[in-house]
């Protein structure tokens, strides 16, 4: 709800796509710089603490912005500065959230745990779109920020809670020689970076469908806020089914087809409904398209998750997960590229360049380098330890 109220406030003060792309940029700057740190202080600190701490921050920024929205005080650079200090707070969120939730379960049932964890994040994007945009047709911006806000003091409460095992003891090493380390490890293991580097190209080019969505939504769709709303749930209702599918068999397996298949097809249904938006005009197809994106979008996503998760060290998950999540954090920075692409050729273009450039990436590797095709193999021998 926060990113939903955060783009539509941006894009109602300025009415450019290129500010949407702005905002990205504020959020992607602090996080591209400071998650390879954040990835290095989940492995040598308390995770759970870690986490209680961001969450209380973000908290507070979105009540500042909250506020200043209510009072009719808010300016673009309020929305700016905002948007680069909570990425700063998330650069050190992320790698301690993915690196805490493998350490509470066996390797057996990894794909199913990902997937569940995928769940929470694809039902809220089911809901919180379409009720964001309802609630700022009938009660202003300010009220989704508060909410927002709740919902962070709400996580707060729950890793208060949370009873997590005691980590192994770590060596005693500088910060940067772990984080050397950490990036050695993925030079020198193709797989992991092929894996991160595909979650890359979803971030920067593939996922950049949801910063252009006001585009969509007001000038070429003309549906409004509750239009972009119902677009953005039904992309998550799409990624939530085939997340519960993938969440009931732990044993589903075929990661390198899903990796490669599921890239494939969610960079042409991306550029699919670029084109017919812009051509065609037809909500009802642009909502079957959106569904469509969030089944492919979660299979090849899971999938990676998943052998990531399954072949990492324990005493580097918290580096290798700080690089993935970089990946995730480039997904604003994302958003300026694709902003950039419509000011200049417009939105179907850039949405249109972003799908192809993932599935060439998808293809390429799979078909030069033999560690990518057996994907499934590396997998399997990991799911029995």
């Amino acid at each position: 709800m926060f990113q939903f109220g955060q783009l539509w406030l941006i894009y109602e003060l300025t009415e450019s796509p290129l500010f949407l792309g702005y905002v990205g940029l504020a959020q992607a700057i602090p996080a591209i710089v400071l998650n390879l740190v954040g990835g290095v202080v989940a492995d040598r600190f308390n995770r759970r603490i870690l986490i209680l701490s961001t969450q209380i921050l973000n908290a507070a920024l979105i009540a500042i912005l909250a506020t200043l929205t209510l009072l009719d005080q808010v300016e673009v650079w309020h929305v700016l500065t905002i948007a680069f200090c909570s990425g700063a707070v998330n650069a050190f969120d992320q790698p301690a959230r993915q690196a805490i939730y493998p350490t509470l379960i066996t390797p057996s049932v990894m794909t199913s745990a990902v997937a569940l964890n995928s769940a929470i994040w694809q039902g809220v994007r089911i809901v919180a779109p379409a009720l964001a945009g309802f609630i700022i047709s009938a009660a202003g911006t300010s009220t989704v920020f508060y909410l927002g806000s709740t919902g962070f003091v709400m996580m707060a409460v729950v890793m208060i809670r949370l009873n997590v095992p005691p980590s192994k003891e770590r060596p005693s090493t500088s910060p940067f020689k772990d984080l050397a380390q950490g990036l050695k490890f993925i030079k020198d293991n193709f797989i992991f970076t092929f894996l991160i580097g595909m979650t890359f190209f979803n971030s920067f080019f593939g996922m950049s469908y949801m910063t252009m969505m006001p585009v969509f939504a007001v000038d070429i769709l003309k549906v409004g806020a509750e239009g972009q709303g119902q677009l953005l749930s039904l992309s998550g209702l799409g990624a939530l089914l085939i997340t519960l599918f993938l969440g009931s068999r732990s044993n589903l397996g075929h990661e390198g087809l899903r990796v490669i298949g599921g890239a494939v097809l969610f960079g042409i249904t991306v550029a699919t409904f670029a084109v017919t938006s812009q051509f065609v005009g037809s909500f009802p197809l642009a909502l079957t398209l959106m569904f469509i994106v969030g089944v492919c979008s979660s299979i090849y996503m899971i999938a990676i998750m998943t052998s990531l998760q399954l072949m990492v060290p324990d005493n580097m998950r918290g580096r290798v997960m700080g690089f993935y999540s970089m990946t995730w954090s480039i997904l604003p920075l994302g958003g300026m590229q694709a902003g950039a692409i419509a000011n200049a050729i417009g939105a179907h273009w850039a949405l249109v360049i972003g799908g192809t450039a993932v599935v060439l990436f998808a293809l390429g590797p799979a078909l030069l380098n033999h560690q990518v095709r057996n994907l499934t193999s590396l997998v399997n021998q990991f799911k029995t330890k």
